[in-house]
C-alpha cells in the first residue's frame, strides 16, 4: 500500500501556485541488514547474514562499474547510471572541466516489473492522514480545501 499525503504548493507566482498535489509517504525505510533480515524470511535456506554479505558486495560492484562509466541494469528493479551536472558555456573554447562541471548523481530508471507503468497498474493508495483545513480566527475553514478524504470520490494521480 503506497501511502500519501494532500499538500498545497506554497509558491506565491507560477503555473501551480496555491494547487493541490499528493505527496507519497514512506513511514519505514530498510537499510542493508533489515532488508536481508525481510528477504531470509522469504522460503530461502540462507540466512540474512549471509544475504546482507552478497548485497553489501553486489553495492561495492554497482560502485566500481558506475564509477567506470557503466550502466549497471538490476533486472526488474532499475539501470542505474551516473549524470553529470554541467552549467553552459557560450562556446567550445570557453568550455573546461573546473567552470563547467558543477556535480555528479546517480541516475535510477525504474525496469521491467517496475516499470512506472506495471507500478501504476500494481499499486494501491491510501491517504496517510486527512488534510485538516487550516482555520481563521472565527474558526472556519478557509473553505478553498478540495475533499481530500480517501474513501469518498476519487484518489489522486501522483503522476500528475
Amino acid at each position: 500500500m503506497i501511502r500519501y499525503k494532500i499538500y498545497q504548493n506554497q509558491q506565491k507566482k507560477g503555473v501551480n501556485a496555491g494547487k493541490w498535489f499528493a505527496r507519497s509517504v514512506a513511514d519505514e525505510t530498510f537499510d542493508l541488514a533489515k532488508l536481508a533480515e525481510h528477504m531470509s524470511k522469504h522460503n530461502t535456506p540462507y540466512s540474512g547474514g549471509v544475504i546482507k554479505g552478497v548485497l553489501t558486495d553486489m553495492v561495492g560492484c554497482i560502485k566500481e562499474l558506475l564509477l567506470d562509466g557503466k550502466n549497471v541494469k538490476i533486472d526488474d528493479l532499475a539501470i542505474f547510471g551516473v549524470g553529470i551536472r554541467s552549467k553552459a558555456a557560450e562556446t567550445l573554447d570557453d568550455f573546461s572541466l573546473e567552470k563547467n562541471i558543477t556535480g555528479m548523481r546517480l541516475k535510477a530508471r525504474a525496469t521491467g516489473n517496475l516499470s512506472t507503468t506495471n507500478l501504476k497498474l500494481d499499486s494501491q493508495l491510501r491517504q496517510q492522514a486527512e488534510y485538516q483545513k487550516p482555520t481563521t480566527a472565527g474558526g472556519e475553514g478557509s473553505g478553498n480545501t478540495p475533499n481530500p478524504k480517501p474513501d469518498e470520490g476519487e484518489s489522486p494521480d501522483p503522476t500528475l
